[in-house]
């Protein structure tokens, strides 16, 4: 069996040198901890040094999302998130905290007052105190559907909106649809200005007409879907597509309430195919993101980074779960047209054009 002096031959290096690698000493380099670690594993040393650098708390902070219930959005990423780590050594904690808690605690400070080794960042919005802080951090960290750019000890883990998107219209297009809207959710956050994107770019491959008053940014909850159906069905949109379940839920509600059947008057697909989904009148046409796998995925990249490897975005792929809110186009007439303060148009006039552009330089 190896020994520390085995190691220390091997690197050309003094006994104590490899001690304090083995132990994580903060007075040795990096790089020489790390060729340390590697050495020893290389030859085979297998002291409960090693494994105590393995011990610790990594933490799952939440905000904003609920992670309670199985029908939480967050609950099977947490779950993965621990299934994946249940062979480590590694403890996993829990916090769900909010701004105000941001506000009153530095990022770095908190992680070194509670010993934890790295964090995984679920529900953050981009305007939260410690975002603007991860810039800088030093602590392997990812984040959920969130991306800081420039630095090596951050990574984004999430779904190809993207790819979700454009599935979710090529489907459509496949029943004859081509008045689709879309009601995104909030605005000021990544995931939504992406599924916008996706929403514009796939529209606009698809050659059907670009309008930005069918393109609205709403909120991540089923009432958001009140305030805008009705300017849809208005201007005649034969499908909505919508930036998550729950907005969906409150489109067929309110596609009711206005004497509207879903699917046979208007289609409806949503974002996330959540248990909930399944059990709609309809059940709903959804993009399926595996939340589960999201929570693993988000696991193994932070063991990664702790190793020193840097990752940037790692994206899972979707995939179109059809149920029977969607059927064949049944054209309508416009009745009349809204131009909304929350359309595409005004509150991201920028990615507006940007998709004008590259329709035009296709």
């Amino acid at each position: 069996m190896a020994t520390i002096k085995d190691i220390a031959n091997k690197l050309g290096v003094s006994v104590s040198t490899v001690s304090k690698g083995l132990n994580g000493a903060k007075d040795i380099s990096d790089s020489l901890r790390q060729a340390v670690l590697d050495t020893a594993v290389e030859l085979g040393y297998t002291s409960k040094k090693i494994k105590s650098l393995e011990d610790g708390a990594i933490c799952i902070f939440v905000e904003n999302m609920k992670i309670d219930s199985e029908d939480a959005f967050g609950y099977d990423i947490v779950l993965g998130f621990r299934q994946a780590a249940f062979r480590s050594s590694y403890d996993i904690v829990v916090e769900e905290i909010d701004p105000e808690f941001q506000e009153a605690h530095r990022f770095e400070s908190y992680i070194l007052e509670k010993g934890y080794r790295a964090a995984f960042l679920v529900g953050f919005a981009l305007q939260d105190p410690w975002m603007e802080q991860l810039q800088d951090t030093t602590v392997p960290t990812v984040l959920l559907d969130n991306f800081i750019p420039m630095n090596p000890r951050v990574s984004f883990v999430g779904t190809d909106s993207e790819e979700g998107i454009d599935m979710a219209i090529s489907h459509l297009v496949s029943l004859g649809h081509e008045k689709i809207a879309f009601l995104d959710g909030s605005k000021d956050s990544m995931i939504s200005d992406q599924r916008m994107r996706a929403y514009l770019r796939s529209i606009s491959h698809h050659h059907l007409p670009l309008d930005p008053s069918l393109a609205v940014y709403g909120y991540f909850v089923a009432d958001a879907a009140h305030y805008h159906v009705p300017s849809f069905m208005d201007m005649g949109a034969t499908a909505i597509v919508c930036g998550n379940d729950d907005i969906a839920r409150g489109v067929i509600d309110s596609c009711r309430d206005l004497g509207f059947s879903v699917p046979e008057d208007v289609s409806v697909i949503g974002f996330d195919d959540m248990p909930f989904a399944a059990r709609l009148n309809p059940p709903l046409t959804t993009i399926r993101q595996n939340r589960l796998e999201l929570g693993k995925c988000a696991f193994m990249v932070l063991q990664t980074l702790m190793e020193g490897v840097s990752l940037s975005k790692n994206l899972l792929r979707p995939s179109l779960t059809m149920r029977a809110s969607t059927a064949m186009a049944k054209p309508r007439v416009m009745v009349r047209r809204t131009d909304s303060k929350d359309s595409v148009l005004h509150v991201n006039p920028r990615l507006y054009e940007e998709t004008l552009k590259e329709q035009q330089q296709s």
